[in-house]
């Protein structure tokens, strides 16, 4: 039963699940790019990341922050140039709905590890190689187990964890937690570099 929901079942489950949610939530995408588009004069952030196999794809999200400012010599951090439109994205993670063309297009799955930057690619070990074995998801274990509160070594451990034991019944539970989290502006899907050290093995 597991094998036929990994190799089968789940692909289907994700691309209709994906279809769906693009059809209702039209009018969001509509306006939350109109709004980026007068903040920021772009509307997404695009980012090479690491996928399914160790392959690269480009990775596409709602953006949240301005862009670096060239001409102001003191560094600016990522919590610095986050808007208060940003923060609503994140807290609601409205941000990640551009994933569900990802997950249309074969690239990403509703639940799996989340994908990292490509920058990240040679401080892997073998053993937490293993989290490439899977697609990378919108939202996934680590995210609903404490996301940016745990350590890397946790993060990959809970990785690995899923891509063992995948099934229907774990899938149904994190996709319930990660919108109870939602719904509590937990920042369940919070980015990756707004507040986690980077990885460095």
């Amino acid at each position: 039963m597991r094998m036929f929901y990994t190799q089968h079942a789940k692909f289907f489950f994700d691309k209709f699940i994906a279809f769906i949610g693009i059809i209702l939530l039209t009018p969001v995408f509509l306006l939350i790019s109109i709004i980026n588009y007068f903040i920021y004069k772009n509307i997404f952030f695009v980012q090479q990341r690491t996928g399914q196999g160790m392959r690269a794809f480009m990775f596409i999200k709602f953006q949240t922050m301005k862009p670096v400012n060239e001409s102001v010599k003191t560094s600016q951090s990522d919590i610095d140039r986050i808007t208060g439109f940003g923060k609503l994205l994140r807290s609601t993670s409205l941000d990640e709905l551009p994933q569900l063309f990802l997950v249309l297009k074969g690239e990403m799955s509703l639940i799996g590890p989340r994908p990292l930057p490509i920058i990240y690619d040679s401080y892997y070990s073998e053993e937490q190689k293993r989290r490439f074995k899977a697609k990378p998801g919108i939202t996934g274990l680590a995210q609903v187990n404490g996301r940016n509160r745990i350590t890397w070594e946790e993060r990959f451990k809970l990785d690995n964890f899923y891509i063992e034991n995948i099934s229907f019944n774990m899938d149904m539970r994190i996709l319930v937690k990660t919108f109870l989290q939602i719904l509590k502006f937990n920042e369940v899907n919070a980015s990756d570099d707004l507040t986690m050290k980077p990885f460095k093995n």
